[in-house]
């Protein structure tokens, strides 16, 4: 492992996603922060890191919260210069219509779109004065259409994937990539599991094809290949799901 003098921020560091997303850009020498909502369950991950030989550091945060979102990446700076910032956060709820309280909708578009923007924005500001930078967004099926039940979740995520392809408008000129991933795909995580579980059962579960579901790692892996793109080509949105995935 080669230590560059960068930095990458992972706004959303779970278990899953954001976890393989963090490991990926340590392994290639990156100096992480990583950012959740409990910042105790970093732990792990932390000492992973660690362990393979690379430098992370993480803690609690409300992407939410302006000040904490811009201390957040203030601080990933300090690291070394913000070449990298993820926007992972999820928020993906279930509801019918009727059932969606003013409550509900409001705070998930808070968390999956509003926070987005703040978070875009603050990574722009650091790395606009040396025109160099990613900033990418985790999007989903919702981003490009509503289902059953998912009014707020799909008003949220089709918000973030205006804010992105604005920002990827105004900064790619400035040499600041922006795109947004479209994870068309239920992911591998104990979440989605459960969800397989209610829904089809113990057997189907436990004879669950093993690409049916898209690892994290898989993710992770998609995310790379965005930053590696060289300018001349660059994806302002790719979409990725499992080869047997229908759509």
């Amino acid at each position: 492992m080669t230590a560059r003098n960068a930095s990458a921020a992972i706004i959303g560091a779970g278990d899953f996603i954001g976890a393989a997303i963090a490991r990926k850009f340590a392994a290639e020498g990156f100096s992480v922060l990583a950012g959740r909502r409990n910042g105790n369950k970093l732990s792990p991950l932390l000492t992973d890191i660690a362990k393979a030989g690379g430098t992370a550091k993480g803690r609690s945060l409300d992407a939410r919260n302006e000040a904490d979102i811009t201390s957040f990446l203030q601080e990933a700076e300090a690291l070394a210069p913000l070449e990298v910032c993820i926007f992972n956060v999820g928020a993906n709820v279930n509801f019918p219509l009727l059932d969606t309280t003013e409550r509900v909708f409001r705070k998930v578009w808070e968390m999956a779109c509003y926070s987005g923007f703040l978070a875009g924005r603050e990574a722009a500001r650091l790395m606009l004065p040396r025109a160099k930078g990613a900033i990418f967004f985790t999007g989903a099926t919702a981003s490009l259409r509503g289902g059953v039940g998912y009014a707020a979740f799909a008003a949220a995520k089709a918000g973030l994937r205006a804010v992105a392809q604005s920002a990827a408008r105004e900064l790619g000129p400035k040499n600041i990539h922006v795109a947004h991933l479209v994870i068309d795909s239920g992911v591998d995580t104990a979440w989605v599991r459960e969800r397989i579980k209610q829904r089809e059962g113990e057997d189907a579960l436990a004879a669950l094809p093993p690409d049916r579901l898209m690892r994290p790692e898989a993710v992770a892996e998609a995310y790379w290949s965005l930053y590696q793109q060289p300018r001349d080509a660059w994806s302002s949105e790719l979409e990725i799901r499992p080869f047997g995935e229908k759509w």
